[in-house]
């Protein structure tokens, strides 16, 4: 009686204790660029289970973490934006020139409500488009 007493003296103390706060990946500032490496870097955070904090900007290629973490682990401050444009490559020479077929690619890849945004706005052109503030915030929610 009394180890059973113990284990369940035990198993209520081990319920009480406070679990180790989950990890999070915060992006301060991000200008992008190519894509492959923050392709590799966001499928690792979303293998991880880590929350991401967008914390300021995150442009172009760092956008690429809309479409490979899930959104309910996505949260925004009031300093983060969120800038997007169309794909593009340098060729040998250093020109550079559009990839529409990738512009594609990666707009589909948006939840439906950056794609939204973005189409609603001209679609994914040279020009940034940036979306922040309440706009920003009417789509994830705010970090606590």
């Amino acid at each position: 009686m009394a180890i059973l007493k113990a284990i369940f003296l035990c198993a209520v103390l081990g319920a009480l204790v406070p679990l180790p706060a989950q990890a999070e990946v915060r992006i301060l500032a991000s200008p992008g660029g190519q894509v492959g490496p923050f392709l590799d870097l966001f499928e690792r955070v979303r293998d991880s289970g880590e929350r991401v904090v967008i914390d300021g900007p995150c442009l172009s290629a760092c956008t690429l973490v809309l479409s490979m973490v899930p959104n309910e682990r996505i949260c925004v401050t009031r300093r983060a934006v969120l800038g997007f444009h169309a794909a593009r490559s340098i060729d040998r020479r250093g020109r550079m020139y559009a990839e529409p077929e990738a512009s594609e690619l990666v707009l589909q890849a948006y939840p439906a409500a950056v794609r939204g945004w973005i189409r609603h706005r001209g679609g994914l052109t040279s020009r940034l488009l940036l979306l922040r503030g309440r706009e920003l915030a009417a789509i994830y929610p705010s970090c606590r």
